[in-house]
């Protein structure tokens, strides 16, 4: 996911292997199921900066890592920035709470990837909210189911745009470790003023919800196609 904000191009959680490269996650396909709609050099040309919400493979792959010069400078949570040193990214930097960059005040909030004890298997993770003069303000909340401290963190922020991980991905017996269709439908009533982007979905083998039933579930809901943005492979949106 690319992001133009501020005047500055940001570029979100970099997977940029090929098709069927990886491992599976969930025993049903090797990952990702897709491949890019365009090449990983036109992915990464003409960034300012990266952030990664975590180090799960697919969200900051060995492809990215190759890919990206060394010195790119690289917006994280904290500990990651450490592995992505040591790993001979120089330009990464811990955001601890909040940061500027170009002009634009980014924030890192908390997620929960999953319930229970998986939660605690799947780690740390994080989401970003972007600020800056005449921009809508927008909330990426990354790899998290929907969670009371989720909730309040919208209620606080009051974002124009929400960028949420709408795929279900799960584990067997994990239950969603990200946004389902239900939990992005509940994101879409609770914030009435918000646009909502639904993505993650249909490039993984553990993610179970496709755009098409979220798009129905949607309508059996009485949101509205501008409410809520199921983006296809390549599309641009533009706030």
């Amino acid at each position: 996911m690319r992001l133009s904000y501020g005047d500055m191009e940001f570029l979100l959680d970099p997977f940029l292997s090929s098709k069927h490269t990886i491992e599976s996650f969930a025993g049903a396909s090797l990952n990702p199921t897709v491949d890019l709609p365009c090449s990983p050099e036109e992915v990464v040309n003409g960034i300012d900066a990266v952030i990664v919400s975590h180090l799960h493979p697919d969200h900051f792959d060995q492809a990215a890592a190759d890919l990206l010069p060394k010195d790119t400078p690289i917006l994280c949570q904290p500990i990651d920035d450490r592995y992505l040193r040591q790993s001979g990214l120089s330009g990464a930097e811990a955001v601890i709470d909040s940061t500027k960059w170009g002009g634009v005040t980014i924030k890192r909030t908390p997620g929960r990837h999953g319930s229970g004890v998986w939660a605690q298997k799947m780690g740390n993770v994080s989401g970003f909210v972007f600020e800056a003069p005449d921009e809508p303000t927008l909330y990426w909340a990354g790899d998290t189911i929907l969670t009371d401290e989720v909730k309040q963190i919208l209620k606080d922020i009051e974002p124009d745009v929400i960028i949420t991980h709408s795929g279900g991905a799960q584990f067997l017996g994990s239950g969603p470790i990200i946004m389902d269709g239900e939990q992005t439908i509940s994101v879409c009533l609770e914030n009435p003023n918000a646009t909502i982007v639904a993505t993650h979905l249909e490039a993984l083998d553990h993610c179970i919800v496709s755009r098409s039933q979220l798009k129905a579930l949607a309508k059996n809901s009485n949101i509205s196609n501008g409410r809520l943005l199921v983006p296809q492979d390549g599309e641009t949106m533009e706030f």
